[in-house]
Formats: structure tokens, C-alpha cells, sequence
């Protein structure tokens, strides 16, 4: 059973919609018990950092992510806000805590010419082997931040705009994609697939 946390940050629908096209079990975990009955786990997301870690904190939804993920081993996966949400910290809004699953911070695009936020279609490079991604395709991107881990082993993908940034992020059984595979057809539908076979 495949577990979506719904934390009040973003449509959820298209995720679950995604699964269901892929005939996967899947279930909205409204709480953090519901996490306990899940194999694997997707944190999507779309808004503020800080909001994000709030909703999270008030619905008990971060001890239990403590508990399935960094202790009993469940494959999770944070989907664009839900990625960022992976790391040590965050700048938006001034500097605040994440999860902390993956040591590093997430910071704003900066000066690189282009128009932010990164929005459409860019090409994800796959850089070193992992579970999710084995070869380059376009997926589809809306975000301001970036997330930058310290062990850059972790980076798995990157993808080209004004700057080289992280587009998939792995460590053990924790994954991030800046990305949303869920609004990117065969690819995304594929990587989702990938993941739920972990």
C-alpha cells in the first residue's frame, strides 16, 4: 500500500490519480497512524517550506516519518516542496528547520538570468545510478528553491536552468525529485512505477 500524505500543501489528486492509472494500491493518509499500514510513502507538495514543516509538525506526521522511514526502513518519496521538505533547512521566509533526512539546505534561485519561477518542461540528467531514473528524459518543473545536499553523493540527477541544480536526490531509502512526475506523462508515470517497486 502505497501512502500520500496529506498535509494541507497542494492538490494531491493528480499523485493518487497517477497510481490508480498505474493499478497500484494507494491510500490518502489523512494522519500519521495511516503511515504504519503503508509500504512505501509520497510527500508531494507545492507552497512555503515553512508552512510545509508547520502542518506537518501540528499533524503528527513528523515523528511518524521518524519512525517508518528513518527507523523501521519504508521507501519514501518527497515530490517538488515535499523534496525540499528532505533537507536540514530552508531560506524562504527567513531560515527555518526540515526534516533533516537528508543533511543539507534549500535555497532561492539567484541571479541566473532567467525568469523565476522555473516553470515547464526541462531535461533531467541522470548522473549516477539509482532506482528511479536510469536515462535522461524531460519532466515538468514549477519552483523558486533548489535544494543543495552537503554529501553531493546524494545528487543523483541534475538539470540545467541559469545553474546546474539537484533534480534527484537519494539517500538509502529516501528519494526526492524536484520535479512532478505526476503531471509528466510516460516519464513521470514511469518513475513513479520505479519507486513503487523498491
Amino acid at each position: 500500500m502505497i501512502a500520500i500524505i496529506h498535509y494541507k500543501m497542494g492538490n494531491i489528486t493528480s499523485v493518487k490519480n497517477a497510481l490508480e492509472f498505474l493499478k497500484l494500491p494507494v491510500m490518502v493518509a489523512e494522519n500519521s497512524e495511516d503511515l504504519a499500514k503503508a509500504s512505501h510513502i509520497i510527500l508531494p507538495g507545492v507552497g512555503s517550506f515553512k508552512e510545509g514543516m508547520k502542518n506537518l509538525e501540528e499533524l503528527g506526521f513528523v515523528s511518524a516519518l521518524k519512525k517508518e522511514v528513518l527507523e523501521n526502513k519504508k521507501p519514501l518519496l518527497g515530490i517538488c516542496l515535499g523534496m525540499q521538505l528532505l533537507m536540514s533547512e530552508g531560506e524562504e521566509g527567513g531560515i527555518g528547520a526540515g526534516l533533516n533526512f537528508i543533511k543539507g539546505k534549500v535555497s532561492k534561485f539567484k541571479e541566473i538570468g532567467l525568469r523565476i519561477p522555473h516553470v515547464g518542461w526541462n531535461t533531467v540528467e541522470a548522473r549516477k545510478e539509482n532506482s528511479l531514473l536510469r536515462e535522461n528524459f524531460d519532466f515538468y518543473f514549477v519552483h523558486s528553491y533548489y535544494v543543495d545536499p552537503i554529501n553531493k553523493d546524494a545528487i543523483k540527477a541534475t538539470t540545467h536552468y541559469g545553474i546546474d541544480f539537484p533534480s534527484l536526490v537519494c539517500s538509502d531509502n529516501i528519494y526526492g525529485v524536484q520535479f512532478h512526475p505526476e503531471k509528466s506523462h510516460e516519464a513521470g508515470l514511469k518513475l513513479l512505477e520505479n519507486f513503487c517497486k523498491i
